[in-house]
Parts: C-alpha cells; sequence; structure tokens
C-alpha cells in the first residue's frame, strides 16, 4: 500500500509516517523504482500464515492425530506457508463446541487454515466457510 494509505490507517500525518519510514520503523516498507515509499499491507502477509488443524474422534486414533497433524504441516510448507501454529484435538465433528478449534478460530495470527478434509474442521455447517 501507498505510505499515504498507511498513514491514514495509522491516524497520523503523512510527514509523520515518513518519518517513521526514513527511521526504519516500518518493517517491510521499501522505495520503489518510482520513488514511492511502499508499505506491505499486514492483511496480505498474514495470509500467507498457516494454521493447521488435525482432528480424530477417538482417543484410540491418536496415532493418526499425529501423522495428520505432520502431513498437513508438511503440505502447507510445501506451499509456500508459514505454519504459525498446529493444533490437534480429539472429539466429534459434529460437536461445535471444540474448545481448541474455538480458540484458533478466534486467534488472529494466521490467515489460511490448512485441515486434511473438511470433515476435520465440521461434519455439518461447512457452507459456512469459503475454500
Amino acid at each position: 500500500m501507498k505510505l499515504s494509505q498507511y498513514a491514514r490507517n495509522e491516524g497520523i500525518t503523512y510527514k509523520g509516517a515518513y518519518l517513521r519510514w526514513k527511521k526504519g520503523r516500518i518493517p517491510g516498507a521499501y522505495l520503489d523504482g518510482t520513488g514511492h515509499v511502499v508499505v506491505p499491507d499486514p492483511k496480505v502477509e498474514n495470509l500467507r500464515n498457516a494454521a493447521v488443524y488435525a482432528r480424530v474422534s477417538t482417543n484410540r486414533q491418536k496415532e493418526d492425530l499425529e501423522r495428520q497433524a505432520e502431513r498437513m504441516a508438511a503440505f502447507a510448507n510445501a506451499a509456500g506457508y508459514r505454519v504459525v501454529k498446529v493444533v490437534k484435538e480429539v472429539g466429534s465433528g459434529v460437536n461445535d463446541h471444540r474448545v481448541k478449534l474455538t480458540r484458533l478460530l478466534e486467534s488472529d495470527e494466521w490467515g489460511t487454515l490448512v485441515v486434511e478434509h473438511k470433515d476435520r474442521l465440521t461434519r455439518v455447517g461447512f457452507e459456512w466457510f469459503r475454500v
């Protein structure tokens, strides 16, 4: 985004934003070929951060849970994502009161959620999520 947009988002003047940039206090900001200061959009940057959610239905499947989490983390890394969180949970897919999933969905440290299959996330109501 342009430095002027950054200034508006931060609620500061353009001059204040420019001074921040000159002092190196805006991470990732750079001068493009036309002489404009460009600031990376944190929302776009956050999309490269991935959370992995692995779920099995019973305690007897705990070994499957570990393998599932490892496969999804490897997939995310191979696809160019930076895995910032791995959540493993034992619980029914129809139970919509899973504590770990709720905490994960409330977190703002990731932008992409990686699951092995949509039924690992939920058995019902999947249409609420954009694939």
